[in-house]
């Protein structure tokens, strides 16, 4: 069953001569427990499905579907709802926030879903420990690494009760280790029943998702379910991924 559905999406962003097309008639499912991972050019629409997808934009025309509900027809305290509990994120910006350590700001959307402190800790904890962050839970943003601030926020994304993650590049700041360990993160994920999507440049990445979509001029052009061995979806040099 689909968690997740765009239905004939269009986005266009400014008016007359400034007029930019940004996706155009675009349609996606995306099950529970699937991983669909968003390939194409830069400027082709990508980031852009992703916001409209986690109900950060509105379309311009077309439908949102999440968990059966239509955005649409939601109010901005069902949306903000939505958010907090249903939908992870990871930002290409990371977004998290200088005042808290690393745990704090994987616990916060916990806390403020009404777990007990004590019970968010744990929770966070063991999320950064599957990307090994344990030394740094209790470091600020500014102390850590741009990679290790990418691995905060997805930990911070996919902990908890959510059951869409939405992912922009969430492997871009890594070396190809904790690359593939964050994949793994989304793939375990999936395997509690969350839909997720992510957009990579990475072929090699998204080789271990169950669905790989090609998006240009923002339109959907293919997709395609990589192989256990997935060399066509390689970039000449690379080695294969490890398929699912």
């Amino acid at each position: 069953m689909s968690f997740l559905e765009l239905l004939h999406v269009s986005k266009i962003y400014g008016e007359g001569q400034n007029q930019v097309q940004a996706i155009q008639d675009v349609s996606l499912s995306v099950a529970a427990g699937e991983l669909v991972a968003v390939m194409g050019p830069s400027g082709s629409g990508k980031s852009t499905l992703l916001t409209i997808a986690g109900t950060l934009e509105e379309p311009t025309s077309g439908q949102v579907l999440v968990g059966g509900a239509a955005v649409s027809k939601m109010s901005r305290a069902d949306k903000a709802r939505l958010r907090r509990r249903t939908i992870g994120y990871v930002f290409q910006d990371f977004n998290l926030l200088p005042g808290l350590t690393a745990v704090e700001n994987v616990c916060l959307p916990l806390e403020l879903d009404g777990l007990t402190a004590r019970k968010a800790r744990a929770i966070g904890l063991q999320a950064l420990d599957e990307l090994e962050l344990t030394e740094q839970a209790e470091r600020f943003p500014d102390e850590l690494s741009g990679g290790e601030r990418q691995r905060v926020a997805i930990a911070r994304a996919v902990v908890g009760d959510r059951r869409l993650v939405l992912a922009d590049e969430p492997s871009g700041a890594l070396d190809s280790v904790n690359g593939e360990a964050v994949m793994r993160m989304l793939v375990t994920a999936g395997h509690r029943g969350v839909a997720t999507v992510v957009v990579t440049h990475d072929a090699q990445l998204a080789s271990w998702a169950d669905r790989v979509v090609f998006i240009r001029d923002g339109r959907i052009v293919d997709q395609t379910t990589p192989p256990a061995s997935p060399e066509s979806l390689l970039q000449p040099g690379t080695q294969p991924g490890p398929g699912r």
